[in-house]
């Protein structure tokens, strides 16, 4: 065991602040990016618990965040079939509309703008999430049912069994979903029939993404080339892995979340440099006659400052463990209060690569306490 790693082991509260520190600088970062992502992933969740293993887009649409209303001719949806590789295309159609409820006596009344999405009911059908249970496909074949996620209950006024008017007809609340929250504006899933009686879906003879299934999926790569080869303009497709990376970069982009972002980094830097550097030079302070015992004994300075160097990057590194148990209990919490969280690799990554630049840039900083490792203020 080197003697960085002893020291700090044998001395851990003298660093506690320090691996605080650089713990919630990590939090202050991934906290947000997890809550973003995940708000992406809520809207998209149809899309990415379906049975389906392409997504064929408008040209212009980079992603599914802030596409605009540019949609796809319903002439698209046959030729896509000309692929051998396709066994299955169907829309997945979604609108806006207003939602009022039917409050119970003594109860308000919630008036509020939703979004809707159709589902199809039939049995293994592409637009069919794999998660949705028995129960909730059947109660989506009844006319005029609709399903909502658990939590969206209290901000739309309602329950399971109650009625409520969407687009200005009556609707009636059949079963209840879990895992599928919009933290950004309430969601109300139906079939596609009961979209179409509500006076919703495609229109002007447009429809919403095409959502396809593969005979053989590990060919979705091979056929995604073949399809954008062959649209002259009309369409792009984009595996469903890639279309999550361009939803996700889509919304890390929008000017407001990278002005969040930046600001964490740049706050989370300081605070981490601030406090680990004063905590590494107080520690290091109070075992200076260590040190001026080491030079003592023929240690070089050189070789001390070395320790001190190794001392922050193993500071850095309980910082990054602190980090993910704290990100951990943040993400157990976002679970309970229904809202999803995800943590992209890339800023996983960087925020790692943060807290250790931190810590050493902690450690260049604390070097000068060491030319008070006199030995002779040890005869003192």
């Amino acid at each position: 065991m080197s003697l960085a790693l002893a020291t700090l082991l044998y001395e851990w509260r003298r660093y506690t602040a320090a691996v605080v520190a650089l713990a919630f600088s990590g939090l202050l970062i991934l906290a947000q990016v997890g809550m973003f992502t995940g708000i992406v992933r809520a809207i998209t969740a149809s899309i990415d618990r379906s049975r389906a293993d392409l997504m064929i887009l408008a040209p212009k649409n980079e992603s599914l965040i802030n596409s605009g209303p540019d949609g796809l001719p319903q002439r698209i949806q046959p030729l896509i079939y000309l692929n051998p590789q396709v066994v299955e295309v169907e829309s997945l159609d979604g609108d806006g509309a207003r939602w009022v409820n039917t409050p119970a006596p003594g109860k308000k009344t919630v008036t509020t703008f939703v979004n809707t999405f159709d589902v199809d009911p039939r049995p293994g059908a592409v637009t069919l999430p794999v998660d949705y249970p028995e129960s909730v496909r059947l109660a989506l074949l009844e006319p005029y049912s609709v399903v909502i996620d658990q939590s969206a209950q209290k901000t739309l006024g309602t329950h399971l069994g109650a009625t409520a008017t969407l687009n200005g007809k009556t609707v009636h609340v059949r079963a209840l979903l879990e895992t599928y929250p919009n933290v950004n504006q309430p969601t109300v899933y139906m079939s596609r029939d009961t979209m179409r009686m509500l006076g919703m879906g495609p229109k002007n003879g447009k429809t919403g993404p095409l959502m396809v299934r593969l005979r053989d999926p590990a060919r979705a790569q091979q056929v995604v080339d073949q399809l954008n080869a062959q649209s002259k303009g009309a369409y792009k497709a984009w595996t469903k892995a890639d279309l999550a990376k361009a939803n996700e970069t889509a919304l890390m982009s929008e000017q407001i979340i990278g002005i969040f972002l930046s600001f964490s980094v740049f706050l989370g830097f300081l605070i981490g440099v601030g406090i680990t550097s004063q905590t590494l030079r107080g520690a290091i302070l109070a075992s200076i006659k260590e040190f001026a015992s080491l030079r003592a004994l023929g240690v070089s300075m050189g070789s001390l400052r070395w320790i001190i160097l190794e001392l922050s990057v193993w500071v850095g590194l309980a910082g990054l463990l602190a980090t993910a148990v704290f990100t951990w209990l943040v993400y157990l919490l976002g679970q309970h209060g229904g809202l999803p969280m995800g943590f992209p690799a890339t800023w996983v990554v960087g925020v790692a690569t943060l807290l250790i630049v931190i810590s050493i840039a902690s450690g260049l900083l604390s070097l000068g306490i060491l030319k008070k490792s006199q030995p002779a203020d040890l005869l003192r």
